[in-house]
């Protein structure tokens, strides 16, 4: 096969590129420049994709044999990653870019140039699989070693995208041994760093990088019972869970501290409470995608939906439920249902877990697995504890 090699410039990336070109693929190198700020470097593990690592990248494909490009995505990485996480903050939630750039640039951007220039195939890093079902369809799972899994971040993949991807490192029990093979085949990047923390906010300092973007004004802070407590430099600076900076003035009732339960943009509220309301028990999900053929019931709901015939909710299906990249997935049941979300109807996805979750924010992905198979994800609309007063239960 004709394979284009994603190359970030890491040590995964760089093994999946050997494996491909030992397994007789003709494989050509590529670096997706994300980033038009000259002199870009990495700052120890933080951040990725700079001209450091564009350089690893070049250098591993020269000793592969094999040919190497960079190509500018900065412009569809701003729009598409940027200014959609921005966008997403103002809205009141708390996005994952590295889902965003998954979907839209290394498996939509990228593997649409590279289907167009007559590639067969995308080869990344990534650790997860594709298993073909008995019909031939391809499926995504986890991958062999669980402490290294990204199936999650993958989780935005369609089967279309499945079929034209490529992860070597799938049946690799250990990162260590990955690390062992780069320093067998001389690669000089075998104890290079993992990268971690938001690319294009390599400081780690990310309320300080959306308050220069995002138009904050002050707005009340509310208990569950809708009492007005304090006020806030703007909702949008908040998240989840987040107890540091409420600066209300009076302790709780109870004496204890309280944390952010929800936000809500639309009325520039910030919605507070004790840290057992932030362990969720339902979650609302919207803008869901299947990794693969649907399962039998999300199906039929989902073709009587398309025909305008949709029942008030498909059967319910066993799935486990993540909403972490590397969290513990806790096992739910799940149905698919019409609801006004936004003004308009839509299908939503709603998820009754049978473990409580805490710090479940809007904005965030929720993937659903059934045993190591990724069914799809959504986009976490709403998600809340069953003990709350102000929360009516899902139908």
């Amino acid at each position: 096969m004709k394979v284009l090699a994603a190359m970030s410039g890491g040590v995964d990336s760089a093994v999946a590129a050997a494996r491909a070109v030992d397994a007789g693929h003709d494989v050509v190198g590529v670096h997706l420049a994300l980033s038009r700020m000259p002199g870009t470097l990495r700052t120890g593990s933080r951040g990725c994709c700079t001209i450091e690592d564009s350089m690893d990248a070049r250098r591993i494909c020269d000793k592969l044999g094999i040919p190497f490009y960079v190509w500018d995505f900065s412009e569809r990485f701003k729009q598409d990653v940027v200014d959609d996480f921005i966008g997403e903050y103002a809205a009141g939630r708390t996005p994952n870019p590295c889902m965003r750039c998954n979907e839209k640039i290394k498996f939509a951007a990228l593997l649409e140039k590279a289907l167009a220039l007559g590639f067969d195939a995308v080869c990344t890093g990534h650790y997860a699989r594709i298993v073909r079902d008995p019909d031939g369809r391809p499926e995504l799972h986890r991958a062999a070693d669980w402490a290294k899994d990204q199936s999650y971040v993958l989780g935005v993949l369609t089967e279309a995208q499945l079929e034209h991807a490529m992860f070597p490192l799938a049946e690799t029990p250990t990162k260590a041994e990955v690390r062992a093979e780069a320093a067998e085949r001389g690669f000089a990047i075998a104890k290079k760093a993992d990268s971690h923390d938001i690319c294009f906010i390599p400081d780690g300092d990310t309320r300080g990088w959306l308050e220069e973007r995002i138009d904050l004004q002050e707005g009340p802070i509310k208990d569950t019972s809708g009492q007005v407590l304090g006020t806030h430099r703007g909702a949008r600076a908040f998240t989840v869970g987040q107890r540091k900076g409420l600066a209300i003035g009076r302790p709780a009732p109870d004496g204890k501290p309280r944390f952010v339960l929800e936000i809500h943009p639309k009325t520039n509220e910030v919605v507070v409470g004790p840290k057992e309301m932030l362990a969720v028990e339902e979650i609302l999900g919207i803008r869901q995608s299947w990794a693969g053929r649907p399962v039998p019931e999300a199906q039929a709901f989902l073709q009587a939906h398309a025909r305008g015939e949709a029942p008030e909710a498909s059967e319910a299906f066993e799935v486990m439920a993540q909403v972490r990249a590397h969290a513990d997935p806790v096992p739910a049941t799940a149905r698919l249902r019409e609801a006004e979300v936004d003004g308009r109807t839509a299908v939503q996805l709603v998820v009754r877990l049978r473990g409580p979750l805490r710090g479940v924010a809007p904005g965030q992905t929720l993937v659903i697995y059934q045993g190591t198979r990724v069914l799809g994800q959504a986009t976490i609309h709403r998600a809340y504890s069953l003990d709350r007063p102000d929360v009516v239960p899902a139908p």
